[in-house]
């Protein structure tokens, strides 16, 4: 059975997708079976870090470790490109995975409560992706 990133993948190149990191990101973590993934399109506020947010949510420290790991492996297998920096893998209660216009945050279901990132960051246009992996309609 393939996976939603092995069936976009071109047939001129396996290696590159030629899909926006985004995508390869968001692809990777739900191979991964993570929940609640949304993005945060950052890119009309000024005070931003980067591009774009991508956050979602594991059950358990064993899964949100898998998930980071995943969208690292993937990215490189499909980009070439490497993360700038990652952290939080020890406790893995929230493993941050920066691409530098993307960055990822990996939660258990507690910690994204309690630091409610969609909230701090309201101003962004937010996307939310059903479980399947679909953006839902706004």
């Amino acid at each position: 059975m393939k996976t939603n990133l092995q069936q976009k993948q071109t047939s001129t190149n396996p290696n590159q997708t030629g899909l926006p990191l985004v995508d390869v990101i968001v692809d990777s973590i739900f191979d991964m079976k993570a929940k609640e993934v949304v993005r945060l399109d950052l890119t009309h506020l000024p005070e931003s870090v980067c591009d774009h947010f991508i956050i979602c949510t594991g059950t358990s420290t064993t899964q949100v470790k898998s998930i980071a790991d995943n969208v690292m492996f993937e990215v490189k297998k499909a980009t070439g490109e490497v993360a700038l920096s990652s952290e939080g893998k020890d406790s893995a209660e929230w493993v941050l995975v920066d691409f530098v216009d993307v960055v990822v945050h990996v939660f258990l279901k507690e910690t994204r409560a309690f630091y409610q990132l969609e909230e701090l960051w309201a101003d962004a246009k937010m996307l939310v992706y059903d479980d399947e992996g679909n953006l839902k309609e706004q």
